[in-house]
């Protein structure tokens, strides 16, 4: 059994040895008073190295910290931007279907990892609660596994299982879960929105970020019937859906009556709405993002954003004006998914400006790095319409890319469009 200690009794400096390896939680996962307490006790620790994920919502992590800390994670989003702006976080350019199988095997180290976790059941059973990515891959190789046990956390089926006996040490917490509320969208999400739900019908299986193009999408499919969700996490209006019966799972061929997911990512509204709903289930990057799991879905919807797109189809989620603000993510494994379905449809969907109209995010080239490969391109969506991208050449690409550009831009994207025909490339 656990070990309980009280929050301010807790000596890390006598658990985390010098030169360790750390993973903790990403996103709403983020075992936030453990944290707070490493941070503290650090120096007295020694150096160590932490893989934290790729998006960060606190901010008890400060690019000072990185004195005795290497920080290692997938990406940088949210307050981790700050981080790679600093110097202080080293992005690992991965799949996220990779990334359980990295941790499993040693690549990422994990002597030592901290969950945030829910109070057990009657049964004694801890849940995840919001976050249940690649932390038991983690887990499978730590010397040590030190849970933050929140009582006003969610209590959520998941794969697997994870007994008392697997965690040494319970820190007894009780500060509110970290929230992420519905993205407000306008006119022009709305019509990106529409772009993208015409190649949504009914029985359709979704994969959806949170956002405001994501929430003006899912605003838009309330005529919809009997849809499913499979998806790297889900927000608020995933409940406001399933409580409608929008979204029912039923035709899903495999999960049948499940909305799949990895992470919860909104307010008390979806939290409670998760509490002990069988209906909802998290599972690992393992059965989330990989390939030969999402090819099954048959009609599967993949709905993902960017940065730029070239001309011929080349996605950078990565990289805006040198700096990075994403990671490869999920993105790769999505897209390739959804081209692998039956009648899947993989869609990226962008405005057609950045910077206030003063930039195109449809590009001859792009300014950042290649995130996905053109040859994984199908659908490129913005509020000027649809690229089917999909068995076309690179001239045709070209042609539908500047269609779907805003007006201001597109004389200059012809005739650059122009220059790749003569280099054929």
């Amino acid at each position: 059994m656990p070990r309980q200690i009280a929050l301010q009794d807790l000596d890390l400096a006598g658990i985390i040895r010098d030169g360790d390896h750390l993973v903790w939680g990403s996103g709403t996962g983020q075992p936030v008073q453990l944290i707070r307490k490493f941070l503290e006790q650090r120096h007295q620790i020694g150096r160590t190295s932490v893989f934290l994920g790729g998006i960060s919502y606190t901010d008890a992590l400060k690019p000072e910290h990185a004195d005795v800390v290497n920080f290692s994670g997938f990406g940088a989003m949210a307050r981790l931007r700050g981080f790679c702006r600093a110097g202080a976080l080293s992005v690992i350019p991965c799949h996220l279907s990779g990334l359980c199988t990295y941790l499993e095997s040693g690549i990422i180290p994990s002597d030592v990892v901290m969950l945030k976790l829910s109070s057990p059941d009657n049964s004694g059973q801890y849940s995840f609660s919001l976050e249940n990515d690649y932390l038991q891959a983690a887990m499978a190789r730590a010397r040590v596994v030190i849970a933050e046990v929140n009582e006003h956390l969610p209590w959520t089926y998941f794969d697997g299982n994870l007994p008392a006996s697997r965690i040494d040490y319970v820190v007894p917490t009780s500060d509110p879960p970290i929230e992420i509320a519905s993205a407000s969208f306008g006119t022009l999400e709305q019509q990106i929105a529409r772009n993208i739900s015409n190649y949504i019908e009914d029985g359709s299986t979704i994969e959806i970020g949170i956002g405001a193009i994501p929430d003006a999408v899912l605003a838009d499919l309330g005529d919809r019937r009997d849809l499913g969700i499979h998806s790297g996490l889900i927000g608020d209006r995933v409940a406001d859906l399933m409580e409608r019966g929008v979204i029912t799972n039923a035709r899903k061929p495999i999960d049948n009556g499940l909305t799949v997911c990895g992470s919860l990512r909104g307010t008390r509204r979806l939290y409670q709405f998760a509490h002990r709903n069988r209906a909802i289930r998290l599972f690992t990057f393992m059965h989330t993002h990989r390939a030969e799991v999402l090819s099954q879905l048959d009609n599967f919807v993949a709905i993902n954003s960017a940065i730029e797109v070239d001309l011929t189809g080349q996605i950078n989620a990565e990289i805006a004006s040198g700096v990075q603000v994403g990671g490869v993510g999920g993105q790769g494994d999505f897209l390739r998914g959804a081209n692998l379905a039956a009648r899947g449809h993989a869609i990226v969907a962008m405005p057609s400006t950045a910077l206030d109209g003063k930039a195109s995010r449809i590009v001859p080239r792009l300014s950042g790095v290649v995130t996905t490969a053109r040859s994984d391109a199908d659908l490129i969506v913005t509020e000027f319409g649809t690229a089917e991208l999909r068995g076309q050449p690179l001239d045709e690409r070209a042609r539908r890319m500047i269609t779907i550009a805003h007006p201001t831009f597109r004389e200059s994207l012809e005739q650059e469009a122009r220059e790749i025909q003569k280099r054929g490339i």
